[in-house]
């Protein structure tokens, strides 16, 4: 089972498709939204969360206090998953919410050609058997869309390799949790 940990959403329950999906543990999230919280990165942010799932990297932020969340996911059931995700975070959100959160069934790579926006933060969370080169192309990709003090989460497989890291983003920290390991970068 797969839900919100805290925020204006807390103990909601997600909706998880029956396979292809590889939903963050409850534990690393906490970590991750954490350590977001001590950055003051959350409220009012910009959010993008690709390589989506379920959605549970950008719904928890929608509900501790992003402003707008946008989540990218190629997968028909996982599209789905986080449509229905969304509508269930968007209805428990105080009346006077402003909060907006879009999902897009597109592949990373032409989401990212056709967006002309920015985001304040961005969570990576790609399959563990995707190539390294992939995600070093939408990690380049994703630099011209970063707002000046944007925070990337990227959640690897604990056994694989770093993407090279492109010019505009600096790495700030790694981070382990057992099978998970999180980069942590910054906009230069």
């Amino acid at each position: 089972m797969s839900r919100i940990i805290a925020g204006f959403a807390g103990s909601l329950k997600l909706t998880v498709p029956k396979s292809g999906t590889r939903p963050t543990s409850d534990r690393v999230r906490e970590a991750i939204f954490s350590a977001l919280d001590m950055r003051g990165a959350i409220e009012g942010a910009r959010v993008l969360d690709l390589y989506a799932g379920t959605g549970a990297l950008g719904l928890e932020a929608a509900s501790r206090g992003a402003r707008e969340v946008t989540l990218v996911e190629k997968s028909g059931s996982a599209t789905k998953a986080c449509r229905d995700n969304a509508a269930i975070v968007l209805r428990a959100a105080p009346a006077d919410s402003v909060l907006t959160i879009e999902v897009s069934g597109q592949a990373v790579h032409s989401f990212l050609a056709g967006s002309a926006a920015t985001w304040d933060l961005v969570f990576l969370d790609p399959p563990y058997e995707l190539g390294l080169l992939e995600i070093s192309q939408a990690l380049y990709t994703l630099v011209s869309h970063l707002s000046a003090d944007a925070v990337l989460v990227l959640e690897r497989s604990s056994r694989t390799q770093p993407p090279t890291w492109p010019r505009g983003l600096t790495f700030d920290r790694r981070k382990d949790y057992g099978d998970t390991t999180l980069y942590w970068l910054r906009k230069v």
